[in-house]
């Protein structure tokens, strides 16, 4: 889906140019005109961007003098100009992205399809000085490079083509094709997460993919208690219809408790999420569940979104979500859930938590959250559509927008908190002795659920007493931007304001 972390800061200044000609000495202006691509770029953003009126080069006035407005905008290119007109960009906005046939300029992104080794990851430093870092493999995407090559959930990658990981060279495990170095030790001491590495390399290439999101469901009983684990990393619109099948799977199960993994879960779909409430509850059709809010040009567009037990189900077309039809929602009428959070949970993960505690119990557990309460709608060349029109865009070239668009609220509007921070705490460190496979009761996090929705203590043959408390860093969410930039974004916007 599709929020995004950038990773350079691009200086733009004004440059005035003038053309003259002095054959009969008589000084004449010539007419610059605006470059297509740059003058789409600055005006679907002088429309849409949230934070417009706080951005001095996206002032309305920057158009009053068409020569004026030609020379600010000419001469770069389209992603330059995009991510110079960001407002505190990296501090404030970490997320809006700019991209050129469905591939991300200078930014990360999740896609419906997308080149991937197919492996998922979080980094980690090693230790206090935030200089060398480990990639933890979170999960694999069966039948995909990574998996053919070996790779597993719980393997720890220390180097990539041969170098230590870095804060500078982490962003080559998104390359065509890399050589990775896994440790063969990682032990968690109470100053430092130590390494050992295996002599041998594993090389990983890139296929697009188009990764299910629901990665694993088992039942769990426990007495009367049937309760369903479900790992869900992405909401994915082209998936609503398998969503929807999963929660009927779940219903033929009988399922009465819900632990839902959204650990890795960056973001995407707000008609997906909208749609996991009522399956979840069920018990609150057409009532407001989430409030949009937009700029001033478009207060228009500010409001309530509704539950619906009706779900929109999409096809791809050309790597485009494309609506084909509506299903009835599976419910389970659950009155509480038990969702497992961390460092890259984030935006329409953190709408879920937010958004359903106001009609049912949210237990959290995990780690604390990105924090990113705000979303984006796709902008198109198509300016008679404001913008927002994929059909009528422009077909002389391929880039579309995906900048921020809007915050959201819960249905009372209450003020987002600055991160989500779970009501059972675990350190993220503790996973690198017993990352498991998804299901395994040794994971922690998973164990916890169980404890709770029990009430009982579940031995496992690797619960010890630590001697020394283990290193922690709580800033995680800051070194992973290419996990944590997703988020929440509106898949079809003329469908829910115009």
């Amino acid at each position: 889906m599709k929020l995004k972390y950038v990773l350079f800061t691009l200086l733009v200044g004004l440059v005035f140019t003038s053309c003259s000609k002095d054959s009969d000495s008589n000084e004449t202006t010539t007419t610059t005109t605006p470059d297509e691509i740059n003058d789409f770029v600055w005006k679907a953003m002088n429309s849409w961007y949230y934070w417009q009126s706080k951005v001095a080069n996206l002032s309305d006035s920057k158009i009053t003098s068409n020569n004026n407005y030609a020379n600010f905008i000419n001469g770069k290119t389209p992603d330059a100009l995009f991510y110079s007109l960001l407002y505190q960009r990296g501090t404030i906005d970490k997320f809006s992205w700019i991209e050129n046939s469905n591939e991300v300029v200078r930014a990360s992104k999740i896609a419906e399809v997308q080149k991937s080794g197919g492996f998922n990851y979080g980094l980690y430093p090693k230790d206090a000085n935030n200089v060398n870092f480990v990639a933890l493999i979170n999960y694999i995407v069966p039948g995909s490079p990574a998996a053919l090559a070996g790779l597993k959930r719980g393997d720890v990658i220390t180097k990539i083509n041969g170098n230590q990981l870095t804060a500078s060279n982490y962003n080559q495990l998104g390359n065509t094709q890399v050589v990775l170095t896994l440790a063969a030790t990682a032990v968690v001491t109470s100053s430092a997460l130590v390494t050992t590495d295996k002599a041998t390399t594993v090389t990983v290439s890139q296929l697009d993919i188009d990764e299910n999101p629901i990665a694993y469901y088992e039942k769990k009983v426990y007495g009367s208690r049937n309760i369903g684990y479900l790992v869900f990393n992405s909401f994915k619109s082209d998936y609503n219809d398998e969503l929807n099948a999963a929660f009927a799977k779940m219903k033929s199960d009988g399922i009465n408790e819900l632990v839902l993994d959204l650990r890795y879960n960056g973001g995407g779909s707000l008609e997906t999420a909208i749609a996991l409430a009522q399956m979840i509850n069920g018990n609150n059709t057409n009532k407001p569940y989430i409030y949009l809010d937009f700029n001033d040009k478009h207060n228009s567009n500010d409001g309530f979104e509704y539950l619906s037990d009706k779900v929109r189900i999409y096809n791809l077309v050309d790597n485009e979500p494309t609506f084909q039809s509506e299903e009835s929602v599976n419910s389970l009428s659950l009155t509480k859930i038990y969702v497992l959070v961390s460092f890259e949970t984030a935006s329409a993960s953190e709408l879920t938590i937010q958004c359903l505690k106001k009609y049912i119990d949210v237990v959290t557990i995990g780690d604390d959250t990105v924090g990113k309460f705000v979303g984006s709608i796709t902008l198109y060349d198509s300016p008679a559509y404001d913008y927002v029109s994929y059909d009528n865009r422009s077909t002389k070239h391929k880039w579309q927008l995906q900048p921020i668009t809007f915050a959201y609220y819960n249905k009372d509007k209450d003020a987002n908190p600055s991160k989500i921070t779970p009501n059972y705490e675990i350190n993220p460190y503790d996973t690198f002795s017993n990352l498991v496979e998804f299901g395994n009761v040794k994971d922690p996090y998973l164990k916890k659920a169980l404890e709770l929705i029990t009430g009982q203590t579940l031995r496992t043959d690797n619960q010890s007493a630590k001697s020394v408390t283990s290193f922690r860093n709580d800033n995680l969410a800051a070194f992973n931007p290419t996990n944590t930039a997703k988020g929440l974004y509106i898949q079809d916007f003329k469908s829910l304001k115009q």
